[in-house]
């Protein structure tokens, strides 16, 4: 007799997960003993700086560390995090209450559908935009309305092109920038913008500052809380994986508004019992701790991108060139949609990107680079799309 599970509604609503496709296409091919060059993917390439891992390895001896943490983790994380906001955007965080530790950024973007939203509501969300924002509002049963993020807008949203019926009923908004997968990056005026919005409609304000510290061309990346009233009505996400290279280590953070960083902290109580007090002492390290690897990573993806952008002009592939972020977003050429232009670069040139599709419906057209490759391998993938003859 066969016992069958019968799993949960919410089970059924999830969304599909494009990029495992991706993925599996990708190792498929790799499996064949091709050398393939995966751009496809937003995994930093290259280590945590030494002296933050030295200090794990100290950290790691310490008996403290070996019981539980406080559930809500140690009290000089969340200063650390609060000296850095302070220092890089002059941005002032009341550690205790404006601060919630998170295994990863990933999870507080989920977790604050689950916090805010009631079936039926509403939550706005950037198209093209991180998938993962669409797993939040599918557990919480809501509902989603998109915001096309246009080439001729800057791959800003326009607020006054919005449905008024989804705005009446929205709850909670997601913004990144810079962004993934378009890499443009927001203006002060934008944001300001975005607070008369978010507080005229009583809408949450999530803002996904995952790549916040990656700004190219000397320009640095304008935070949310940056904007005077933001921490009345939002709440930004930000996250050691990109900056410090420590992906793996799972360290992020929301700060802001205190209502919702209690919310995050309350689901998080049933949840876990916060990061390894090891990890907490290393990630205060590398936010308290000299930031010239922060400085060096930043000007080795502004050289990737100058090495790839040159490649690629030289075989006709034109674009912007990003201004932040370690994504490229590229046009395809005509008569490719985006998943039939990013087979066709599997198959004939061993090179993984993302289609634009996997982002929302704005997506298609475009596809996704991550400057997560040395610049030879770069100048190599343009090199073998080159030969391809797709470009004037």
């Amino acid at each position: 007799m066969t016992f069958n599970v019968q799993p949960a509604l919410r089970m059924q609503t999830l969304p599909e997960q494009f990029f495992a496709t991706l993925v599996a296409k990708a190792n498929a091919r790799v499996a064949t003993g091709s050398d393939v060059i995966n751009l496809g993917q937003g995994n930093p390439d290259l280590p945590t700086p030494p002296h933050v891992v030295d200090r794990l390895k100290r950290a790691a001896e310490n008996p403290l560390y070996h019981k539980y943490p406080p559930f809500r983790g140690f009290p000089f994380l969340k200063e650390a995090v609060a000296k850095r906001y302070k220092e890089d955007y002059g941005v002032d965080l009341d550690p205790a209450t404006e601060v919630a530790i998170l295994f990863g950024g990933k999870t507080g973007l989920v977790e604050i559908s689950q916090c805010l939203l009631n079936p039926g509501d509403v939550c706005l969300v950037p198209d093209p935009g991180y998938p993962d924002y669409w797993s939040g509002v599918a557990l919480a049963g809501a509902e989603m309305a998109f915001m096309p993020l246009l080439a001729q807008n800057g791959f800003l949203p326009d607020y006054g092109a919005l449905p008024e019926d989804a705005v009446k009923r929205a709850k909670l908004m997601f913004l990144n920038y810079p962004n993934n997968p378009t890499s443009a990056v927001a203006t002060r005026e934008f944001y300001e913008e975005t607070v008369r919005f978010a507080e005229r409609n009583g809408v949450v304000v999530a803002s996904d500052f995952a790549y916040g510290a990656i700004g190219f061309d000397g320009q640095r990346p304008v935070s949310f809380l940056e904007t005077p009233g933001a921490k009345e009505i939002g709440v930004e996400f930000y996250t050691l994986s990109k900056s410090y290279n420590m992906a793996g280590w799972r360290v992020g953070f929301a700060l802001g508004k205190k209502q919702v960083v209690e919310l995050l902290n309350l689901i998080q109580d049933h949840y876990y019992c916060s990061l390894f007090g090891g990890i907490q002492e290393a990630a205060a390290e590398a936010l308290t701790g000299p930031q010239d690897a922060v400085a060096s990573l930043v000007h080795t993806y502004e050289r990737r991108r100058n090495a790839l952008y040159d490649a690629l002009a030289g075989i006709g592939w034109r674009a912007p060139k990003p201004p932040g972020s370690f994504f490229c977003w590229l046009p395809v050429p005509e008569g490719y949609t985006s998943v039939s232009f990013a087979d066709l670069l599997l198959e004939k040139a061993d090179i993984v990107v993302a289609p634009g599709i996997g982002f929302g419906e704005s997506g298609e057209g475009y596809v996704r680079l991550g400057l997560l490759a040395p610049e030879e391998r770069l100048r190599e993938a343009a090199e073998r799309i080159g030969r391809l003859g797709l470009f004037g």
